[in-house]
């Protein structure tokens, strides 16, 4: 199993929509690194679920990789945001995931107590300027930020 960290913006998507729904896929991501991250992942990856742009900024919860190399839908509507007009159906530029809900974690981990306890090498989230909004965490830190909720796998 491969840990990952996705952030997404509260008020587009938070770990209370996923909740919601059960699963989601993930899609727009349209950074060439964070969607070769996607690429690697497999079904039964956890994710750790990050809300950027909100106060605090944290990991709010996990989730889990359920199916891999789909096709984002976004990239083919000329309506949505996220529309890519070089791609088409027969090669398409970008993929995503289908993630579930796990857990929504009772108080978030926050940016700065990330900082605290983990250096920019060992987790990328932390580094400054970092705006990927995909990316691995090591089994060693994720096993650490798992132990800060009492959670084990």
């Amino acid at each position: 199993m491969n840990y990952w960290l996705m952030k997404s913006e509260p008020s587009v998507y938070g770990i209370s929509n996923l909740q919601q729904d059960n699963q989601a896929i993930w899609d727009g991501v349209r950074n060439y690194q964070a969607r070769n991250f996607l690429r690697q992942m497999q079904p039964g990856d956890l994710a750790f679920f990050y809300h950027s742009n909100s106060n605090p900024p944290g990991i709010f919860g996990l989730m889990r990789v359920v199916e891999t190399g789909i096709a984002d839908p976004t990239q083919f509507d000329a309506k949505s945001d996220y529309y890519d007009p070089k791609s088409t159906l027969d090669s398409p530029r970008w993929q995503t995931v289908v993630v579930e809900f796990v857990k929504a974690f009772s108080e978030p981990i926050s940016l700065t107590t990330l900082k605290e306890k983990f250096t920019s090498e060992e987790l990328m989230v932390v580094r400054q300027g970092n705006r990927l909004s995909v990316m691995p965490v090591t089994e060693a830190v994720a096993q650490k930020i798992l132990g800060m909720r009492a959670i084990y796998f």
